[in-house]
């Protein structure tokens, strides 16, 4: 069994790790911080765990860390940096969940998170946890940067056009919505119902912060710089997000291949993916055919007389963007089958 710590349970990726990790048949879950909620029992604050998780909230205590094999780190930006470094010399490995060693270069990562690092030195170690391109360095990492929910679902989308050359680089679009959840559970104006519900708007227009992850992840993908376009925006529903991407063709790829070809790429490509799920050309995959679950849904689309090709991909913006794709790390660092735990079928309706 894998001895398991958490700090930060008390928001939504933190109990949605919590609900997937105490129905993990190799995990035992032995510590769960919180400063806020210190001397509680997680299942007082979250009644969907009664029965399932017994533990009680507790102060950070970094003694009680390094005595686990693995640390979740499921707290705002800026706070697992402080940490981290003594939890490595104590030979425990860490999963960070928020966006503290997702960016490699230190002066990109202060500019867009405004803040200074407080161990940059660790940003070249860190390994981005995205499985479906880098699963032989997620196995070793002692230090694992989980990507955000927008940039899973853009990169999966734009990978295998990028990795086969078929599209031009200069001028990717990608047209984001996320459910509200991915705001956090924090008080916030912006984020209550009577503010969201039936509305639907753009946000970070101007620059969003997961847009530098994205921007890093594709363009390691094609060995260069791609010019990209990201707009967010919030839609009234609690979770789920859709990517809708746009791409030109080479000229050689105009000519030489069809819609169909390029279907079969994808399809070759995610084959043995099991949380990549390519759908039938044409088909518009819907948010709540991933809700809960840890798949990624993909779906290829071309208009008539047109260069551009349509991607869709959807996922679960706390599982597959987040707590899911975690465990799904964890699984990988520890040689573990890659499935468990996760194998979750959506909810529907």
């Amino acid at each position: 069994m894998i001895k398991v710590g958490i700090v930060g349970g008390t928001g939504y990726t933190g109990v949605e790790l919590l609900r997937l990790l105490a129905m993990h048949p190799d995990v035992d879950l032995q510590v769960i911080t919180s400063r806020s909620e210190a001397g509680t029992l997680v299942s007082d604050t979250y009644p969907n765990l009664r029965g399932r998780l017994d533990l009680p909230f507790t102060e950070p205590d970094v003694n009680k860390l390094a005595a686990c094999d693995l640390v979740f780190f499921a707290t705002p930006n800026g706070v697992a940096m402080k940490q981290v470094p003594e939890l490595l010399s104590k030979g425990v490995r860490v999963i960070d969940l928020a966006a503290d060693f997702r960016i490699s270069d230190v002066a990109v990562w202060e500019k867009w998170y405004g803040q200074s690092h407080a161990c940059s030195e660790l940003l070249k170690q860190a390994v981005y946890g995205l499985p479906e391109i880098n699963r032989s360095e997620i196995k070793h990492c002692q230090l694992l940067a989980n990507p955000g929910c927008y940039p899973t679902a853009v990169q999966l989308g734009f990978l295998p056009l990028l990795e086969n050359n078929l599209i031009e680089t200069s001028h990717l679009i990608a047209d984001a919505k996320s459910g509200i959840s991915g705001a956090g559970r924090g008080a916030n104006v912006g984020s209550l119902f009577s503010e969201t519900s039936g509305s639907f708007k753009a946000y970070g227009a101007s620059g969003h912060r997961h847009l530098p992850e994205i921007k890093q992840g594709l363009n390691a993908m094609q060995g260069g710089d791609v010019g990209l376009t990201f707009v967010p925006h919030l839609l009234p529903m609690i979770r789920g997000i859709e990517a809708t991407l746009y791409a030109r063709l080479t000229p050689d790829s105009q000519k030489g291949m069809a819609l169909e070809d390029i279907q079969a790429l994808f399809e070759a490509r995610y084959k043995d993916e099991p949380f990549v799920d390519v759908m039938p050309l044409r088909s518009h995959p819907e948010t709540r055919s991933v809700k809960g679950s840890n798949m990624c849904r993909i779906a290829l689309h071309q208009q008539e007389n047109s260069d551009t090709i349509i991607v869709l991909s959807v996922i679960d913006n706390l599982v597959k963007g987040a707590a899911g794709q975690a465990v799904q790390n964890m699984n990988i660092m520890f040689g573990l089958q890659e499935t468990a735990g996760i194998e979750h079928i959506a909810l529907m309706p």
